[in-house]
C-alpha cells in the first residue's frame, strides 16, 4: 500500500499522464522521420517511386496492425511496467536501425563503393531531371558514375526491403504504446476523467508531429538523414530509463496517498466489480462482444486518415506546391498544420466530461455525442485541394488538414476511452490491441492504395481526371474525399452496434 499518508490528495496520476504524453510524443517523432526525409533526401538516394514509399508505409501499417493484436495481450500478461518498457526499447532500437540502411544497401549492390556514391548519384540524377537543367540526359549521369539501370533497380529494391525490416521492428515496439498507455489511464484515472487524460497524452501525437518538422528536416540537412533517425531514436531510451523509477500500480506506489487512491478507485464500489477487474479476456471471447467490434470498426475507418496525412502531407506540399520539408516555407506549413491539431484537439477530452458533469449523461453517451461532433471536422477535407488550387497557396490545405487532424485526435481520445467505459481494466489492453490492429489494416489500405494511385495518376497525366483535377492532383482529391466521410461512416456503425451504454461482464 502507498506510503504517502498526508491528508491532502496527491496528484501522481498526472505525472503518469505526463509520462504517457512524452512517450507518445517520441512515438510519433520516430514514426515521422521517414515522411519528413522521404521526398527530399531518401527518394533521390534510393530511387524510390511513390508506390515504393506506399509499400513501406503500408506494410508498416499492416505489421503494426498484426503486432497490435498481440501487444495488448502482451501488456496484460507482462504487466504495465515491464510491457511498456520493452515496447519503447524495441521501437527505439528499430528507429535507430534505419540509419544503417544506406550502408547495408552498399553491401548488397555490386558496383556501389560507399554511401557517398549513393548520395552523389542521387543528387546528380535529381539535378538532371530538374527544370533548371533542361536537356541533360540522365544516361550521361549514369555513365559518369558507371551505373546501369539494373543497378538502380537493385538499389531501389534492396533499400526498400531494408527499410521494411526496420519499419517492422519499429512497428513491433510502437504497437505496445497505446495498449499500455490506455491501461495506465484505466489504472490511474476514474472513468469520468479518462477521456480528458487520454486527450492529454494523445496530444503527444500532435506535439510529436509538431516538433518533427521543426527539427527533423534541419537535422537531415545539416547532419544527414541518418543522424535524424539516430538522434530522435535515442529519446526513447531516455524515457525508458525514467520509467523504471517512476511507475508502480497506484496501490503500490510510494507517491500515491490514500486520498488519491480512493479517488482513482471511485468506480470500484462493489466486490463483484472488483472481481471483474481481475478476470482475463481471451481473444476468442473478446470477438464475441459487439463492443469489441464497435471499437474495432471505428478504428478501421478512421486511423488511416491520420496516418495518411502524417505520412503524405510533406510529400503533398512538395508535389503540389514545390515546398520542400527542409525549406522555411515547408517547415512553416507542417508546423502550422500540427499546431492547429495540438491546441484544438485538447478540447476533445473535455467535451464529454462537460456532457457527463453538466448534462448528466453516462460516460459512453457523452463520449458518443462528442464523437459525432468531431466526425464532421474531416468533411472539411473536401475543400483542401479546391481552395489550394483556386488561391494557388498551400496555406489553405495546411489549415484545413490541421482542422481535420484536430478532429481526428479529439475523436481518437474518445474512441480509446470507450474501451475503459465498457470493459474491465484487465481486458482494456487486449481490446485496445484488437482495435489498433483494425486501425492498422485501414491504414495499410489507404497508404498503399495512395502510393499506387499517385503513380498511376501522374503517369496518366491529363487523361486521369476527377472533380476538375488532372493527374496527381486528381489522385489527392480522391483520397481527400475518402478521408472526409470516413468518420461519419465509422460513428454510424458504432452506434448501430452499441446503441447505448452496456458494460461487458466477463463470464
Amino acid at each position: 500500500m502507498s506510503s504517502v499518508t498526508t491528508n491532502k490528495m496527491t496528484n501522481w496520476r498526472w505525472v503518469m499522464c505526463a509520462m504517457l504524453f512524452f512517450a507518445t510524443t517520441v512515438n510519433y517523432m520516430d514514426r515521422q522521420v521517414l515522411s519528413l526525409t522521404f521526398k527530399e533526401f531518401i527518394q533521390p538516394e534510393f530511387h524510390w517511386t511513390d508506390s515504393d514509399y506506399g509499400t513501406i508505409t503500408g506494410v508498416f501499417s499492416i505489421c503494426y496492425a498484426i503486432f497490435c493484436l498481440f501487444a495488448g495481450k502482451f501488456v496484460d500478461w507482462m504487466g504495465t511496467k515491464k510491457g511498456y518498457l520493452i515496447a519503447i526499447v524495441v521501437w527505439s532500437l528499430g528507429a535507430v536501425m534505419h540509419a544503417a540502411c544506406g550502408w547495408a544497401t552498399v553491401q548488397f549492390v555490386d558496383g556501389i563503393n560507399d554511401t557517398s556514391m549513393l548520395k552523389a548519384l542521387g543528387e546528380a540524377l535529381v539535378v538532371s531531371g530538374s527544370d533548371s537543367t533542361p536537356g541533360v540526359d540522365p544516361a550521361i549521369i549514369m555513365e559518369k558514375f558507371n551505373v546501369t539501370s539494373e543497378m538502380l533497380l537493385a538499389i531501389s529494391s534492396v533499400s526498400v526491403w531494408l527499410f521494411l525490416a526496420c519499419r517492422m521492428i519499429l512497428g513491433l515496439g510502437e504497437a505496445g504504446n497505446f495498449p499500455a498507455a490506455i491501461k495506465v489511464t484505466a489504472e490511474y484515472f476514474p472513468k469520468k476523467d479518462r477521456a480528458f487524460a487520454t486527450s492529454i497524452f494523445n496530444a503527444g501525437a500532435s506535439v510529436g508531429a509538431l516538433a518533427a518538422p521543426a527539427t527533423i528536416p534541419l537535422l537531415a540537412k545539416s547532419l544527414g538523414w541518418e543522424m535524424a533517425f539516430i538522434i530522435i531514436g535515442l529519446l526513447g531510451f531516455v524515457w525508458a530509463g525514467i520509467w523504471i523509477f517512476v511507475y508502480d500500480k497506484p496501490a503500490e506506489s510510494k507517491f500515491v496517498n490514500e486520498a488519491e487512491l480512493r479517488y482513482v478507485n471511485q468506480d470500484d464500489d462493489n466486490a463483484e466489480e472488483n472481481v471483474q477487474e481481475e478476470k482475463q479476456l481471451s481473444f476468442a471471447k473478446a470477438f464475441t462482444y459487439k463492443q469489441t467490434w464497435s471499437f474495432a470498426f471505428g478504428k478501421f475507418m478512421t486511423d488511416g486518415v491520420w496516418w495518411f496525412f502524417l505520412f503524405w502531407a510533406p510529400a503533398y506540399f512538395q508535389d503540389q506546391f514545390g515546398h520542400k520539408a527542409s525549406d522555411p516555407m515547408g517547415i512553416a506549413l507542417i508546423f502550422t498544420l500540427y499546431a492547429i491539431v495540438t491546441f484544438l484537439s485538447l478540447f476533445g477530452g473535455y467535451l464529454p466530461k462537460l456532457f457527463v458533469e453538466k448534462k448528466g449523461m453516462n460516460p459512453y453517451q457523452g463520449r458518443m455525442l462528442a464523437m459525432l461532433i468531431f466526425a464532421f471536422f474531416p468533411v472539411l477535407a473536401l475543400f483542401a485541394q479546391p481552395l489550394g488550387d483556386y488561391f494557388q497557396s498551400a496555406w489553405w490545405p495546411a489549415i484545413i488538414i490541421g482542422l481535420v487532424g484536430a478532429g481526428h485526435q479529439a475523436w481518437s481520445a474518445n474512441i480509446f476511452s470507450t474501451t475503459g467505459d465498457m470493459f474491465p481494466k484487465s481486458a482494456v489492453a487486449t481490446v485496445t490491441g484488437i482495435g489498433a490492429m483494425a486501425g492498422g489494416i485501414g491504414s495499410f489500405l489507404i497508404n498503399k492504395g495512395s502510393g499506387v494511385l499517385f503513380d498511376y495518376a501522374a503517369g496518366q497525366g491529363s487523361a486521369f481526371q476527377f472533380m476538375g483535377f488532372e493527374g496527381k492532383p486528381a489522385g489527392y482529391m480522391i483520397v481527400f474525399c475518402v478521408c472526409a466521410v470516413a468518420y461519419l461512416i465509422g460513428w454510424s456503425v458504432m452506434k448501430l452496434l452499441v446503441p447505448k451504454y452496456k458494460p461487458v461482464v466477463i463470464d
